[in-house]
């Protein structure tokens, strides 16, 4: 068996690659459920095109840390097909969670396929080598596929369940040491032979044109790091200025630190009248009959009813709605178009395109330039983004 060392600096660089294309594809899939079909269908693609690709460039960029007593190649059928592995199996994933209801067998099916992804890429890139035999051992196999399985789960997990800026940063950190630690355990157990005596080496891609490559591919996935990280700094601004960051929308940017900061300080808000929220005792001027609407959610297959008057706020979950009640997030049929005809007015008040707040569950509004933002106090949302067009129409139905 050959003997085989490793550059820690490439090593190093494969890890910053599998952390930056990680990064890349989970902001690019932040705030797509209020988007069309088609855009959503681009944006998916875009990520899976970032992850997968940033799984393959991580695989190479740790194989070029490789340093073997032979000169090696790769075959250049086997070296694409890995890389399709990796970026078909990932956007499967995301298409999963993005067209499909988030439920935990869901999560656990597209952390599956995550982890068959990063590891169908890795095995099926090694037996495209050249120069010399990989041999792998069962136990990395098993072991290598456990890390792979128990990690893409993880970071679906946590990229999804919550989706917040804290999530996407802590996803990309499982999502990707998960690249590079499912890598080395399978290396571990990896060997190298020499070749037969009197064996041709086949055409390959050489070590420095594979370099080339690898170099090309973290290229664009740097570029679009740059894009999705001012993405990401855009959304920890806050909706201050009129600028919508493109492909995130503005119903998912996060305004859950806001509007606890604005709660912490609602008492001394009222106290002064030239501060900027304006705090208002809640009221309902609607019929009981208004009240005791039905609302339907669906939870483990079955089919549940909330009355109207539980629910704080509606947000629109691509053809389907979030209700927020009862302290929880219920997944509702309704669409947000037969949400706004079937909730009673001026009960819920429709915000945003993507967002109706129950008035009587308002306890405080924050003006933001342009926009603003509606408190809740106690509920399973903090708070409710009110668009440009919006605020008027709420500042006169509040009586502001």
């Amino acid at each position: 068996m050959l003997t085989f060392t490793y550059d820690v600096t490439l090593v190093a660089a494969a890890l910053c690659i599998s952390m930056i294309a990680a990064f890349t594809g989970l902001t690019l899939t932040s705030g797509l459920s209020a988007l069309s079909h088609v855009k959503r269908k681009v944006f998916v693609s875009m990520a899976a095109l970032a992850l997968g690709g940033g799984i393959w460039s991580t695989h190479f960029v740790a194989m070029l840390a490789l340093e073997l007593p032979v000169d090696i190649g790769y075959d250049p059928l086997l070296t694409l097909a890995s890389a399709m592995f990796a970026i078909l199996l990932v956007g499967m994933a995301l298409l999963l969670m993005h067209f499909g209801k988030r439920t935990l067998q869901n999560i656990i099916v597209a952390g599956l396929l995550v982890g068959a992804g990063i590891l169908s890429m890795h095995y099926v890139g090694m037996l495209g080598i050249r120069g010399c035999i990989p041999q792998f051992a069962t136990a990395g196999k098993m072991l290598s596929g456990l890390a792979a399985a128990i990690m893409g789960i993880a970071a679906i997990w946590i990229s999804y369940a919550r989706r917040t800026q804290g999530s996407v940063l802590t996803g990309t950190i499982v999502f990707g040491l998960s690249v590079v630690i499912t890598h080395f355990i399978a290396m571990y157990w990896t060997g190298f032979a020499r070749l037969p005596a009197g064996v041709a080496i086949e055409p390959s891609i050489h070590n420095s044109q594979l370099a080339m490559i690898v170099t090309l591919a973290a290229f664009v996935i740097c570029g679009a790091f740059l894009l999705s990280a001012s993405t990401f700094a855009l959304q920890a601004a806050g909706p201050g200025g009129t600028q919508t960051p493109p492909g995130v929308a503005f119903a998912d940017m996060p305004f859950e630190a806001a509007a606890a900061s604005a709660i912490r300080s609602e008492a001394d808000a009222i106290a002064g009248p030239g501060g900027a929220v304006s705090a208002f005792p809640p009221g309902t001027n609607t019929a009981s009959a208004q009240a005791n609407l039905q609302v339907p959610f669906e939870r483990e297959n079955k089919i549940y009813f909330v009355k109207c008057d539980e629910i704080a706020a509606v947000r629109a979950e691509g053809h389907y709605t979030l209700l927020y009640a009862r302290g929880k997030k219920l997944f509702c049929p309704w669409s947000i178009t037969k949400s706004v005809a079937n909730l009673p007015a001026p009960m819920f008040f429709q915000t945003h395109r993507s967002y109706l707040v129950n008035t009587a569950r308002i306890t405080a509004f924050e003006r933001r330039k342009d926009t603003g933002v509606c408190i809740l106090r106690d509920e399973a949302i903090d708070s409710v983004p009110v668009s440009r067009s919006k605020v008027g129409a709420l500042r006169d139905l509040l009586d502001l």
